[in-house]
């Protein structure tokens, strides 16, 4: 673990195995932190903040600008982490390496954009403003499906408002979450700014929603879990930011290229395997175009490589447990059952399962309504556009979606009433920048991360006025 700029065992020295997901080999052995351990690590962070919030914004940018250096030397060494750690493949985890350095040049940037106002008083000779203040400590929950990326966010967003850290990594993904801490440390930043403690999550949970010092808990993860964090930390009068699951749908009109919508719908959803909570799990395409697009789609998802993650052409890799598979094998079952057609897939070897294409879905499947986290994808047919715009709103979640078409007017009408935190007209429903307003609606969560709209979470809304002269008072 990491605490207080020192890499330190657990206090009860309990150690868990790491599992590369690929072969089922121990990647590596990890300190797993207590209760107490992680109350070490927020009064590390406490202590931490009374300087760090002081800080200077071009000190703080310089750290992180730095840190953006430090990786970049070095993202084939952090790519190898994601591969044997968490089955990224190959791609994917150059991807996510060079988008994290990216990320913390913009977090770097954030520094000096976090912003108050002057505001017009109703009284005379009264000058009246806003500024935001760091909040303390930020408690970070970071899930194994993009660890480094969805970490470090967390991370480089909290210090660059002046906050501190404590850190619980994925309990299947701990290395990475480890090497945030080293990056950090090989820069200089100061002692207890950011913490790593890996522990298991209901008492990661019970500490960060409880703990008095701790002024934020963010979270990134699964829909249960995030409700009864942010039921816990409102108890306790705490802020939260929840980042939850997604049932993504991807909306193909009829004058839409097919082919294009093919290789749009097919990144959407075997990214990583499935494991994003963007997937386009659910494609929803006009009647006209309905069958040439599912063959096409099926066509394309049989050719799609399955294997090892290090090989670079390599798309589909290891699901991250075979819990996860027999989870997929439930969803495919019952799908087959209620009369859905599975076209290719439907079954795993080890954690690898098949790109999976399953047709004619309706309300009552779980398929239909339930996050799959794997390469599974339900093809719906629908008459028109209104249709479409129902079927897309017919679920609990809310986190992206996508439209396929060239008719602008349709595309806004569409991208403007699903309901969804993001929509990406002619593009996956899988994608990201670092100063973007991230998150989602409904069950997807609450709140926003990167750019200035972390910063907004992330500080403290403080009104401050300044009286020119003598105020007369009644009495």
């Amino acid at each position: 673990m990491f605490i207080s700029g020192q890499w330190v065992p657990s206090s009860d020295n309990t150690v868990i195995d790491d599992i590369n997901p690929a072969n089922g080999e121990v990647y590596a052995r990890v300190h797993e932190g207590s209760g107490q351990d992680l109350e070490s690590a927020v009064d590390a962070a406490h202590a931490a903040f009374q300087t760090w919030g002081r800080m200077l914004a071009k000190e703080r940018g310089g750290f992180l600008l730095a840190a953006a250096d430090e990786l970049q030397r070095r993202i084939p060494e952090f790519a190898d982490v994601l591969i044997d750690e968490g089955g990224s493949p190959f791609g994917k985890a150059m991807f996510e390496a060079e988008f994290c350095a990216n990320m913390l040049r913009s977090a770097a940037g954030e520094c000096r954009h976090i912003h108050g106002e002057t505001i017009p008083s109703d009284s005379p000779n009264m000058f009246s403003m806003s500024i935001r203040r760091p909040l303390g400590v930020v408690a970070a929950i970071s899930p194994f499906n993009f660890p480094f990326l969805l970490a470090l966010k967390k991370v480089c967003m909290s210090i660059a408002a002046g906050n501190t850290v404590v850190l619980k990594p994925a309990g299947t993904t701990p290395v990475i979450g480890l090497k945030i801490t080293e990056l950090f440390d090989r820069v200089g930043l100061p002692a207890g700014v950011v913490n790593v403690v890996p522990s298991k999550g209901p008492t990661a949970g019970e500490v960060f929603t409880s703990q008095p010092r701790i002024r934020l808990v963010t979270f990134t993860g699964s829909n249960s879990v995030g409700r009864g964090l942010a039921a816990k930390a409102a108890a306790n009068l705490k802020k939260c930011t929840l980042e939850l699951g997604g049932k993504s749908p991807l909306v193909v009109l009829r004058d839409a290229d097919i082919d294009y919508a093919v290789n749009t719908s097919a990144f959407s959803v075997f990214l990583h395997q499935g494991q994003v909570c963007m997937a386009g799990s659910q494609i929803i395409v006009e009647e006209p175009i309905y069958d040439e697009f599912v063959k096409k789609l099926v066509m394309k998802a049989a050719k799609l490589k399955v294997g090892n993650p290090q090989e670079p052409d390599t798309v589909i890799g290891p699901l991250i447990s075979a819990n996860q598979c027999k989870f997929i094998d439930g969803q495919v079952a019952d799908a087959k059952e209620k009369g859905a057609t599975v076209h290719t897939g439907g079954t795993s070897d080890g954690n690898f399962y098949q790109p999976t294409v399953i047709s004619g879905v309706k309300p009552g499947m779980s398929v239909y309504s339930e996050e799959s986290f794997g390469p599974v994808v339900s093809v719906i047919a629908v008459k028109g556009h209104e249709e479409a715009l129902a079927v897309a709103n017919d679920t609990a979640y809310g986190l992206s979606a996508a439209v396929i078409t060239n008719d602008l007017q349709r595309a806004m009408e569409l991208a403007q009433n699903i309901e969804s935190g993001m929509v990406y007209i002619n593009h996956s429903t899988a994608y990201d920048e670092p100063h973007v307003p991230f998150g989602g609606t409904k069950d997807s969560g609450m709140g926003r991360e990167g750019g200035h709209y972390s910063m907004e979470e992330m500080t403290e809304l403080k009104w401050i006025t300044v009286q020119m002269g003598e105020r007369h008072y009644p009495f």
